[in-house]
């Protein structure tokens, strides 16, 4: 099996392109502007509402202010991946994994160049974009980093592609049949057996 060649310094990232934890809250009055025109969230006084019990804030906000929330989520519709030069993601999701492109999606509509990927009824979104994660430094297992997990029916055979190609991947930790590799720009996929 081929290792990832990962080097353990990475890039530092500015800390205006670091990506900030989010929230599931619902949008309500804890919005506050802040500096540059953006908005700061602030939490709820859990103290003014009734029948909160104290033991875990992030508990106590979730059953508070988080009633069933349905406005009608019925699946992923695509994952937008970043690329340093589609020509290469296209030989990598296209020549290697088969995936095919949607030609319906606009590919001049954007100001940057892109393609869209068939995975199944969902797609991928590829954007040649700079890349504000650093490259190097990334787990070796791709199940410890970000990923996009695709739901594959046979496993053995991605195995013997990415070993006919040479491409490195590491499998499940958890001994499930699952493959984890990353594409030429370093993003994690996962690609688990289903039924």
């Amino acid at each position: 099996m081929a290792s990832l060649p990962l080097n353990p310094s990475s890039t530092a990232v500015p800390a205006n392109l670091r990506r900030q934890p989010c929230s599931l809250l619902p949008l309500s009055s804890n919005l506050k502007p802040a500096a540059g025109g953006r908005f700061r969230r602030t939490r709820p006084n859990l103290s003014s509402q009734p029948n909160v019990a104290a033991v875990d804030k992030q508990e106590s906000i979730t059953a508070t202010n988080n009633p069933k929330i349905d406005y009608g989520v019925v699946g992923v519709h695509h994952v937008g991946i970043l690329c340093d030069s589609l020509e290469t993601s296209l030989e990598f999701y296209q020549g290697m994994l088969g995936l095919e492109i949607n030609e319906a999606r606009p590919h001049d509509k954007l100001p940057y160049r892109g393609a869209w990927l068939w995975v199944g009824a969902e797609m991928i979104h590829l954007m040649e974009l700079p890349n504000p994660d650093p490259l190097t430094g990334r787990p070796e297992h791709g199940g410890r980093d970000r990923h996009a997990c695709l739901a594959i029916r046979d496993v053995s055979k991605l195995k013997e592609i990415l070993d006919e190609a040479g491409h490195p991947y590491t499998l499940s930790r958890s001994g499930r049949p699952a493959i984890f590799t990353r594409d030429p720009d370093a993003n994690a996929l996962e690609f688990t057996q289903v039924d």
